[in-house]
């Protein structure tokens, strides 16, 4: 590898969560990438004893000089903790932490010191406890980078990106506006082209309501705001098919011909791509300036420091972050 080999950083996420355990279960594997940590390294030191890891653990203060990755060893960039931690404890004190992770991440692609971030898993309810308003990680990586963030969600089965993501479900209709149908649709076509390389992307749209309205029957967003959308969209040339109901769309029938599926909301199409490939998918944002991918589950506070957390979504998240910064450097 040159010195042209990216720099990936990694963000472990809710200090009392499964994310220092991936993380260092990531650490022993082999990754052709300079791999970087940004995290407490205290915690990761105390979270391998716990878990009796053998791993190196290196603190590092210029980015710049990142090492390749070899199996068994981690560079971190050091960012500390407000309080200890205790596995499995969630502690409001530590909120502002995972918060500055990000920050500090972010700072640093931006800077050019490395080239794409790969985030664990966060625990929304204890940072807004803690006073901070915090939908996701879609939002605040946005509002950090000025991008206009799509969350999708991939597998090796299916990709689901999210027309709305953290949104209350009695908020979802009035938030489906043609403006907001057209730019996302937008960025999840441009995205695929640009980052996945698919010249014609074929995109599947949900509808909002039950067999998609059924004639107006069942509601007619379908009628008075979907598909219009789409007609306009499809003069660009793009190839969409929807509004189609929720319920049949994830089927072998119209899966096996997409690249992509639109849901409406959170829980409209990432249930059924969770209970397909749950552990084995990853959460990507398009629309943003920077590189993001993350794994597809939770904090998993019952497994942190057990040695029974699976590292198979954070592995993926990696290994494609990787693959998308070759692409954008053309290497």
């Amino acid at each position: 590898m040159t010195n042209t080999t990216p720099t990936i950083l990694i963000t472990p996420g809710e200090p009392a969560g499964i994310g220092p355990d991936i993380v260092l279960a990531l650490a022993r594997q082999h990754i052709p990438a300079r791999l970087l940590c940004i995290a407490d390294p205290f915690l990761l030191h105390s979270r391998a004893a716990l878990l009796h890891a053998d791993i190196n653990i290196h603190t590092l203060n210029d980015p710049a000089l990142t090492p390749m990755h070899h199996p068994g060893n981690l560079a971190v960039y050091p960012v500390a903790l407000n309080k200890p931690v205790i596995p499995g404890k969630l502690d409001a004190a530590n909120a502002a932490y995972v918060l500055q992770c990000l920050d500090t991440a972010v700072m640093l692609i931006q800077q050019g010191a490395a080239q794409a971030l790969v985030t664990g898993p966060v625990h929304k309810g204890i940072i807004n406890d803690a006073g901070m308003a915090f939908t996701g990680h879609t939002e605040y990586l946005a509002a950090l980078t000025g991008g206009t963030p799509v969350m999708m969600l991939a597998s090796e089965k299916m990709r689901v990106a999210l027309a709305t993501t953290h949104l209350p479900l009695s908020e979802v209709s009035a938030a489906i506006t043609p403006a907001v149908l057209e730019q996302v649709i937008r960025i999840l076509h441009a995205d695929l082209r640009s980052k996945f390389g698919i010249a014609n992307p074929r995109i599947l749209v949900c509808g909002l309501n039950p067999h998609a309205g059924e004639n107006g029957h069942l509601g007619r967003e379908e009628i008075d705001i979907i598909e219009p959308a789409l007609e306009r969209l499809r003069q660009e040339r793009m190839h969409l098919t929807g509004p189609l109901p929720a319920d049949t769309l994830f089927t072998a029938k119209y899966l096996d011909t997409a690249d992509a599926v639109l849901a409406l909301y959170h829980d409209q199409g990432l249930p059924v791509l969770k209970y397909s490939s749950f552990g084995k998918a990853i959460n990507i944002t398009l629309g943003l300036p920077i590189i993001r991918t993350s794994v597809d589950h939770g904090t998993a506070l019952e497994l942190a420091g057990t040695a029974r957390a699976d590292a198979g979504s954070l592995r993926i998240a990696t290994d494609l972050a990787l693959d998308l910064a070759r692409k954008m450097a053309g290497n």
